[in-house]
């Protein structure tokens, strides 16, 4: 009986720290070493998409940041209806990627990866590297362009190309903040143990 109740506690901590964003996310050594776990390493996973697709881990993991804080169950603010009750929300935005109903469907199709889900952090930053690199091949965009990526990862390819972006400037600032985050991340993995 005390065996049982060991190991529901021990899966209990498990998918606790699991389902909430790691309290340090500033710092991208503090964030591996709060999801350093046997089922769930997060740079292991993260070095395993920048293998697979090219991008590097500090934009992979800015581009989390900067999309979902981290948040496995992250969704755009609800609208209001006469400025006060819950309506809609602006899209279908969800999960650590933030990635749109379509663009999931898209990426699970493209990849036979049907089982991905966007809770999950190994399928988000999965998903993350595949859509940069997507994005890089559509565009010319480099990989290590972490403005021009941000901007082609929230606007979609033919946005970037119409040049849409260029007459949004909340957009170009939350591109120079993640591109900021991004090299904070860089100049702060160099240091990681």
């Amino acid at each position: 009986m005390r065996t049982r109740s060991l190991l529901a506690l021990v899966l209990l901590a498990l998918a606790a720290g699991c389902a909430t964003a790691p309290s340090q996310t500033r710092d991208i050594c503090a964030v591996f070493d709060q999801r350093n776990g046997f089922f769930s390493n997060w740079q292991r996973e993260a070095e395993r998409a920048q293998k697979k697709y090219g991008v590097p881990v500090p934009i992979l993991m800015a581009t989390m940041y900067v999309e979902s804080g981290f948040q496995p169950n992250a969704r755009p603010p609800r609208t209001k209806l006469f400025g006060f009750i819950p309506w809609t929300r602006p899209s279908t935005a969800y999960g650590y990627s933030q990635a749109l109903d379509g663009t999931w469907d898209h990426y699970q199709s493209a990849t036979g990866n049907w089982a991905a889900r966007r809770t999950n952090f190994a399928d988000a930053i999965d998903f993350i590297g595949w859509y940069h690199y997507s994005n890089s091949q559509a565009t010319g965009i480099q990989l290590n362009d972490a403005y021009s990526l941000y901007i082609a990862y929230y606007s979609g390819p033919a946005g970037y190309r119409r040049g849409d972006w260029r007459s949004n400037a909340q957009l170009q600032k939350t591109a120079r903040r993640f591109a900021n985050m991004a090299a904070t991340y860089q100049q702060q993995l160099q240091g990681c143990d």
